[in-house]
């Protein structure tokens, strides 16, 4: 059996491996952290990068904290247990070119008894313009990382992810999805804790290789004002969702977290323009065609 404290340990590794990879992608800014106590038990360091040749902000957080879970979460896991343990890295991305896509990820675990403890998390991407090859590449990524742990984990999780990163009042994804997971326990799985934690810790790791890649593909793109406009009506977007629908979002504010390091998500910059429509025929049109459940990435015909 695994125990929280080798969790936690593990995720501050992986936090200081995504800090050192982010700053060697962009070249230029680097993470200035923050140490904080959580009022009620633990607490965090949260690290925030600015202004950089690619990174316009980001946040790469991670936490450990403890203490008694509120009445609305309580009834939320339908559970009676009131202490709890919750560890976890969450990143979020946003980019200055609009050809680079914003890329969130979490991998946290939570615990309130030795019965009562699960893993969760996920990677997705945000294209303020869809690129079909760097969709394929995104999703193959990930496919690798989950099939070497369980066979069925990418279908389920990219489908999970699908219905997760939808929003609803817009009628569209957030952005081409990737994979979400939540509640894994031994008993869903088959795996031990062990073997689930192992899967959470590769997941976390595969996150440089990956978005290295996919800056790298598209950072020496030239824009014009059109494409930076759009890029911060897309912004607009990312902001409502993790407003309105972000579970971990709610869960922060819920159990008394702090105020920046759960809104670090939110870019420096987003626009909202009343009823606006693009233009037929035209790339942001074609974007907005394929926000959408279910397509098939990795099969996406070009």
């Amino acid at each position: 059996m695994i125990i929280k404290e080798k969790i936690a340990e593990t995720y501050k590794i992986i936090q200081d491996e995504i800090c050192r990879g982010l700053e060697v992608l962009d070249g230029s800014a680097i993470f200035e952290e923050e140490l904080w106590d959580r009022e009620g038990g633990g607490g965090g360091r949260t690290r925030i990068i600015q202004q950089g040749n690619i990174l316009e902000k980001g946040g790469v957080n991670f936490s450990a904290v403890h203490g008694k879970l509120p009445e609305v979460i309580k009834k939320s896991f339908g559970v009676d247990e009131e202490d709890f343990f919750a560890t976890g890295v969450s990143i979020v991305i946003h980019p200055n070119n609009p050809w680079v896509p914003i890329i969130h990820m979490n991998i946290r675990y939570f615990e309130l008894n030795e019965q009562l403890r699960w893993f969760g998390g996920g990677i997705d991407l945000t294209p303020h313009y869809i690129v079909e090859e760097d969709a394929r590449f995104f999703h193959h990524m990930l496919k690798n990382v989950c099939d070497k742990h369980h066979p069925t984990f990418y279908p389920e999780f990219k489908a999970w992810a699908d219905r997760y990163f939808f929003i609803k009042h817009r009628n569209e994804t957030r952005g081409i999805g990737g994979v979400f997971y939540d509640k894994l326990t031994p008993e869903k799985t088959g795996l031990t804790d062990v073997q689930i934690f192992d899967f959470s810790c590769d997941l976390g790791r595969t996150f440089v290789p990956t978005y290295t890649e996919l800056v790298n593909r598209n950072r020496e793109k030239t824009y014009t004002q059109h494409e930076k406009d759009w890029q911060l009506l897309r912004r607009g977007r990312y902001v409502e969702f993790n407003l309105v629908y972000d579970a971990g979002t709610r869960f922060g504010l819920e159990t008394n977290g702090r105020i920046e390091s759960i809104l670090m998500s939110l870019p420096t910059q987003a626009n909202w323009v009343y009823d606006y429509k693009p233009a037929p025929g035209s790339k942001e049109q074609k974007t907005l065609d394929l926000l959408k459940k279910d397509v098939d990435w990795i099969n996406y015909e070009l």
